[in-house]
């Protein structure tokens, strides 16, 4: 039996241990339907390829702080006909794009990394913009602390906390809006082509050295939309 035939026969023991999750753990993310039904032969049930490729993907947005209702929404974007080579795309595709993954920590760790008191009030602008988050913990958080710095010095000029809220919401949109267009082009425009080159395994590397690319070019279409806004805006007054 080649390993292509054992991957289509695993038991719930061994897909557990292929994607080094509890079996407890498969079974809940089956019964909440993030994994299609097994293939049944008799008592017997089966699963394979898809199982593990779902799987994978379900573990790379939990190690990147997806809560399971983010999870869930993810998966249903995905057609239930996608290969375990397209599905493995999207795992492809999410973690380079990901900013780093959050710290946690607890208020003292967090006052001490803001140089400074953090109210009720300032942690709550910090939960609108996105860079602290509440944990089942009390007064732990998870943060993201690449972004604390810009965090805190909104704090000190008096962000009012409507506009954070609005701000987020301004750029998940537009975010979203970015990342799916990208997705789409990689996956109609690069991967096809890699495909037929036998290339697969170099689609990380490249998403790689494209993101910076990507991150420059959203700055400078940024600074040029802000910069004729300005000079609009000084047309308008003459």
């Amino acid at each position: 039996m080649s390993n292509g035939d054992l991957a289509e026969n695993l038991s719930v023991e061994q897909l557990a241990s292929r994607v080094g999750m509890t079996v407890r753990t498969v079974r809940f993310y089956a019964g909440r339907g993030l994994i299609p039904a097994p293939r049944r032969e008799g008592r017997h049930v089966f699963y394979g390829p898809d199982h593990i490729a779902r799987l994978e993907l379900v573990r790379e947005l939990q190690a990147h702080g997806f809560t399971l209702a983010a999870i869930e929404g993810y998966l249903e974007k995905i057609p239930e006909d996608a290969s375990p080579a397209q599905v493995a795309l999207h795992r492809t595709l999410l973690a380079p794009w990901m900013p780093e993954l959050p710290e946690t920590l607890t208020r003292a760790q967090l006052v001490k990394r803001a140089g400074r008191e953090l109210s009720d009030d300032d942690l709550d602008l910090l939960v609108a913009l996105g860079i602290v988050e509440p944990t089942p913990t009390e007064d732990v958080f998870s943060v993201a602390s690449a972004h604390l710095g810009v965090g805190v010095g909104l704090l000190e000029i008096g962000m009012p906390l409507e506009a954070a809220h609005e701000a987020r919401r301004i750029f998940t949109d537009h975010g979203q809006q970015i990342a799916h267009d990208l997705t789409e082009l990689f996956r109609t425009s690069v991967w096809p082509k890699m495909k037929e080159s036998g290339q697969t395994e170099g689609a990380t590397a490249i998403i790689e050295r494209f993101k910076p690319l990507t991150i420059a070019a959203l700055v400078t279409a940024y600074e040029q939309a802000v910069d004729e806004m300005k000079r609009e805006t000084i047309r308008r007054r003459r």
